[in-house]
């Protein structure tokens, strides 16, 4: 009898540490994979944040500084460190500063974006249209 219980408890215990670590790594963390494709894509809206005006729609403008604030923070939410993340945006920023608006990969993006993060649209949406980014 005192066995069983033993053996009822090991497997409760079991269960119990398997759920919770299942339910942290489903809470969003991301792969090393994303990790890297998002932090690309912040520093594409970074550097696209800074093409002059003139050549460049305001609206594109707006929107790669908007996105580019929103994916900062939600790297760092995401425990990306600070630091690597402002890294790895001035590493685009010098690699892309000077050329022109990749329509093709700024699409590419964007769609990789909405994909990965359910409510980055909205939240991206959002800050365009608040004025504050």
């Amino acid at each position: 009898m005192i066995l069983t219980n033993i053996e009822i408890m090991k497997k409760t215990f079991f269960i119990l540490i398997l759920l919770f670590f299942t339910s942290v790594y489903a809470m969003g963390h991301l792969s090393e994979k994303d990790r890297k494709a998002t932090l690309k894509c912040t520093g594409l809206y970074y550097a696209n944040s800074m093409i002059p005006q003139g050549t460049l729609e305001l609206d594109k403008i707006v929107f790669s500084i908007a996105a580019k604030k929103y994916l900062t923070s939600y790297l760092i939410k995401e425990g990306v460190k600070e630091g690597l993340v402002n890294t790895e945006l001035n590493k685009s920023v010098d690699e892309l500063y000077g050329k022109p608006y990749d329509e093709k990969k700024t699409g590419d993006c964007t769609k990789y974006i909405y994909k990965l993060i359910p409510e980055s649209k909205a939240e991206i949406d959002k800050l365009v249209k608040s004025g504050i980014y």
